[in-house]
């Protein structure tokens, strides 16, 4: 084996494989798994219920390594932020937002977005490319270090940081089954979410292979507009996108509700008209919706929506009888609020350059504003 394989990136299934590859029975892979999440044991050493012959060959061929610890901020809402080294020169990002008696991680699945969602300044960094599931379990391994310090955990996870995780779909999908599997986190299918952008056929195939829950990033009620805030719904369009969705809630049950993020910007999506257009767009489908105020970043272009408008908007869909919830802004002053991840993208594409042209000609221009305005008072005094 020229790699050591880390057996952080093994669910059950392939954890088992591992053991049946070396003549041995499967069940050596679920004690394995016992030792590591439940007793918190990873010095091969102490797993004396294994083989003493396995025992050497996994030390030999197999690690558990975890993402090195780059910069760790607390924010004053107690929010936490870790970035991590990920190799490469290459960070990302992921948060623990506190909440009444609940931690939820949101976790990072690739290093920046392929995508470009224009109201997120992740995709304004690039992409360098696909986190391995090692590394997203990584995160929460450390999440729970942290929380532990207070007698805490995580208690759940939304892959809803930087990347789309259903283009890393294998490495996102096998990090789930290991936070919901009973021999590892055994965290509750309702309190694991897969978050997308809307890339149609992997949800098709996401209805094969688990029921994680699922969340949509909508942020518009028409094809016209998403077009502008999300592109990739040129490639499949809202009709198409929530046909999708309609399958995969129905595999599902009744108990179980899609949920639609919705990201509220001043004057663009947040008008009246918008959430009419929202509610009768949703009428076919079982969902709960999420409104979350736009994050401001550099060069975005785009202001939060007044109080007023956010309250009116949420007033209106409860009445259409949704199930609304406002996400409360957490984190902003360490900038691990929604849409605020960026990490360190060393990018492959040349979106990252671009966005900081406009972050230097917005500067220039409000410095010349700045001056221009300076020399006004002046000249009036």
């Amino acid at each position: 084996m020229s790699e050591l394989v880390n057996l952080y990136g093994l669910d059950r299934p392939k954890m088992e494989a591992l053991f049946e590859q070396q003549g041995l029975q499967k069940y050596r892979g679920r004690q394995l798994m016992k030792w590591v999440y439940h007793q918190g044991r990873t010095d091969f050493a102490a797993m004396t219920d294994l083989p003493k012959s396995m025992r050497e060959w996994l030390q030999q061929n197999t690690c558990f390594d975890l993402p090195r610890v780059e910069t760790f901020k607390e924010s004053k809402d107690g929010t936490c932020k870790w970035a991590l080294d990920v190799g490469d020169n290459n960070f990302v990002e992921s948060v623990v937002i506190p909440d009444k008696g609940r931690n939820t991680l949101c976790i990072s699945s690739q290093i920046g977005c392929i995508l470009d969602c224009s109201f997120c300044s992740t995709g304004k960094q690039g992409f360098s490319g696909n986190l391995s599931a090692a590394t997203i379990v990584g995160q929460l391994i450390l999440a729970n270090r942290k929380l532990a310090d207070r007698g805490e955990k995580v208690t759940n996870i939304v892959f809803m940081g930087m990347g789309e995780p259903l283009l890393n779909f294998d490495a996102a999908i096998t990090a789930s089954n290991i936070m919901m599997e009973d021999l590892a986190f055994g965290l509750s299918k309702r309190r694991v979410t897969i978050s997308t952008a809307g890339v149609v056929p992997a949800i098709y195939k996401l209805a094969e292979v688990t029921d994680v829950s699922l969340a949509i990033s909508l942020h518009a009620p028409t094809d016209e507009l998403r077009d502008q805030l999300v592109p990739l719904n040129r490639k499949y369009p809202i009709n198409e996108l929530l046909a999708a969705c309609r399958e995969y809630v129905d595999k599902l049950g009744k108990q179980r509700k899609l949920v639609i993020e919705y990201t509220l910007i001043a004057g663009i999506n947040d008008q009246h008209e918008h959430a009419v257009a929202l509610a009768k767009l949703l009428h076919d489908v079982r969902c709960k919706i999420n409104l979350i105020p736009f994050n401001p970043f550099p060069a975005s272009g785009y202001e939060r929506s007044t109080k007023k408008d956010i309250w009116s908007f949420q007033t209106y869909l409860m009445k259409q009888g949704y199930a609304t919830m406002l996400r409360t802004t957490r984190g902003a002053d360490i900038d691990a609020a929604c849409g605020q991840l960026v990490g360190q993208v060393q990018d492959r594409t040349k979106r990252k350059t671009r966005y900081l042209a406009r972050v230097k000609s917005a500067d220039e221009q409000s410095a010349k504003i700045g001056q221009d305005s300076l020399y006004e008072m002046v000249s009036n005094t």
